[in-house]
């Protein structure tokens, strides 16, 4: 065998097998979570707390005119003896200040922080940190609906364990009137949850959900607040949590209900956003590779580094493929189609209808009838993935080409069909 019939061989097996073996990984990690997650009571019957500390619910805004009513108004529901909700209205161009305001005058657990100019998530929930004498933080996104029992679960871990900085929650997709929002409901039990039960298995997590996670302000005081300048303030700050010795959780019963894209052009921006502001976390904790007191984050950062090398690898892999196809006499040594390798690609895709059943039976404890969404997961492999893997072989170059010091400031997103 030739040096490029071997490569050849090398990289279909690393293509397919990896992804087979991490979605092998997750499931174990996930049930073994799952066990002792059942044993909790019902996510609507949280049990009562030993004491009540002081609460803010911080409610970063831009541009939320048409949500933010329905935003705030459920987070004033929330139940716990003990809270307040500030509403962040980050330099918005639309009516967000005057339906905040109008807000404000009817409920007094309600304050708001009007910023003069647009300055990013990160430094909204700064402004909103630095507000309350609250010692512990519940950030949500400005189109959140939380659900009201989610105080109760996650202030029980910081009383359970003093060393616990943050904990996230549980998000729900309520876009589902087309294709792409359906399958995100699947998506977010069988990739989001799964990994994030079995990241806290195996050790911690790669990042809390910016869109609910509870946070321990002197903890995140000690590493410098958020990052102004990450793209994903949620990935950067559990990082800098973890780096400082902090534990981060992950409970399953906060529940937040969320808007996701329903257009491809709204989904692939999403996706890129994620995958530079994962591009950026790797470079800027790359040299933890380097220091054996960081030895429990070696694993993500491992991960992290097989995914990147797993994108450009799968491009390369598609393009030998098709020139293939198209030189004639075969000049290349393709063994078989890169998409069906001696059979594995069957054996991937029954893996990936496998891990939708078994992440959907476990998050149906929160979602009754979720079973029902399985149906629209057989088309995930054929969108999501073409889309997560164009947006990581992108990302990686334009967060080098952006460099550290500009200012992440918001977008607004695509909110899908309600």
């Amino acid at each position: 065998m030739s040096a490029l019939q071997h490569f050849w061989r090398s990289a279909l097996e690393f293509v397919f097998y990896y992804p087979l073996f991490m979605s092998y990984l997750w499931m174990i990690g996930a049930i073994v979570f799952y066990l002792k997650e059942r044993k909790e009571p019902a996510y609507n019957q949280p049990k009562d707390l030993p004491s009540y500390p002081k609460v803010a619910v911080l409610v970063p805004c831009f541009n939320e005119g048409e949500n933010a009513e329905e935003t705030i108004s459920h987070a004033l529901k929330l139940d716990y003896p003990d809270f307040e909700v500030i509403a962040i209205n980050d330099g918005s161009s639309d009516n967000t200040g005057e339906v905040l305001d109008r807000l404000a005058e009817k409920f007094d657990k309600l304050r708001v922080v009007h910023l003069a100019q647009n300055q990013g998530k990160a430094m909204g929930l700064q402004a909103g940190s630095l507000m309350t004498d609250a010692e512990f933080l519940i950030g949500i996104d400005g189109d959140a609906l939380l659900d009201p029992h989610a105080a109760k679960w996650m202030i029980r871990h910081f009383l359970a364990d003093e060393k616990i900085a943050a904990v996230t929650g549980n998000p729900r997709i309520r876009t589902r009137s087309t294709l792409l929002g359906r399958i995100q409901v699947g998506e977010f039990s069988s990739i989001v949850g799964m990994i994030k039960r079995a990241q806290r298995v195996f050790g911690r997590l790669f990042t809390v959900s910016g869109v609910i996670t509870a946070f321990r302000k002197s903890a995140v005081h000690e590493v410098g607040y958020w990052s102004p300048n990450m793209l994903t303030e949620d990935i950067d700050i559990t990082w800098k949590l973890q780096r400082a010795g902090w534990d981060v959780e992950f409970e399953p019963n906060a529940l937040v209900w969320i808007l996701m894209p329903e257009t491809l052009k709204g989904l692939y921006k999403q996706r890129l956003r994620w995958a530079m502001g994962g591009a950026q976390v790797l470079i800027k904790n790359f040299d933890v590779i380097f220091r054996p007191s960081l030895n429990f984050l070696w694993p993500l950062m491992i991960e992290l580094l097989l995914t990147l090398v797993w994108s450009y690898l799968m491009l390369l892999v598609a393009c030998i493929w098709l020139v293939d196809l198209i030189v004639p006499n075969h000049f290349l040594p393709v063994m078989s189609s890169p998409f069906l390798p001696y059979g594995t690609g069957i054996l991937l895709g029954a893996t990936c209808l496998f891990q939708f059943m078994i992440s959907k039976w476990m998050d149906s404890r929160y979602e009754p009838g979720l079973l029902k969404n399985y149906y629209w997961m057989i088309w995930y492999p054929f969108v999501f993935w073409l889309i997560t893997v164009t947006a990581s072989i992108i990302a990686f170059p334009k967060v080098l080409i952006r460099g550290d010091g500009k200012r992440a400031r918001w977008v607004s997103p695509d909110r899908g069909i309600r």
